[in-house]
């Protein structure tokens, strides 16, 4: 149940900073991140966020880490112009994503909404001024049955019916 997801989780926000547990492991507050899925013409805009060095074939969609003071749409809205040079209006949570690393207790928190594109479209020659994003495209349902993509649910919560939000199980992070 989301509302009971909320609550939990703001509990955990207002016990910010680093814990260890009676084992010895250290555990710090789950990271915010706000994404978008946005689909234009029956495709899902989807970016490949791994520097060239650490080059990998997971896509996810745009979006990112959540800064203190901001609101969630800001956010998101930045972080789209930054990785895609679109401008977005950001409309309704759909999908509510965590992950988690257990080795080292990192524990990410994503909260997808639908945006819509209100200007721009991809140029060839954009670049994420922070590096990270280095591909960008839009993919047909089709297409998304053939590549590596995170979370699993995505396709179906992006082509699927408006509703309630969805909610995705913890899972382990992917490299």
């Amino acid at each position: 149940m989301i509302v009971g997801l909320f609550s939990k989780f703001e509990i955990t926000l207002a016990n910010a900073g680093c814990k260890t547990s009676s084992s010895g492991m250290r555990h710090r507050s789950p990271r915010l991140a706000a994404r978008a899925i946005i689909v234009n013409e029956a495709r899902l805009l989807l970016v490949n966020a791994y520097p060239k060095a650490n080059r990998s074939d997971l896509w996810c969609a745009p979006g990112g880490g959540v800064t203190i003071g901001t609101s969630l749409p800001d956010n998101l809205a930045r972080e789209v112009h930054e990785e895609t040079g679109l401008t977005v209006s950001v409309g309704a949570l759909a999908l509510v994503n965590e992950f988690h690393d257990p080795s080292s207790g990192f524990h990410q928190v994503e909260l997808f909404f639908r945006c819509q594109i209100i200007n721009g479209e991809l140029q060839d020659d954009w670049r994420d001024p922070e590096g990270i994003v280095t591909s960008r495209r839009f993919f047909t349902l089709a297409e998304l049955r053939t590549i590596r993509l995170k979370p699993d649910s995505l396709p179906d919560v992006a082509f699927g019916a408006s509703g309630p939000a969805h909610y995705d199980q913890l899972e382990r992070i992917v490299p």
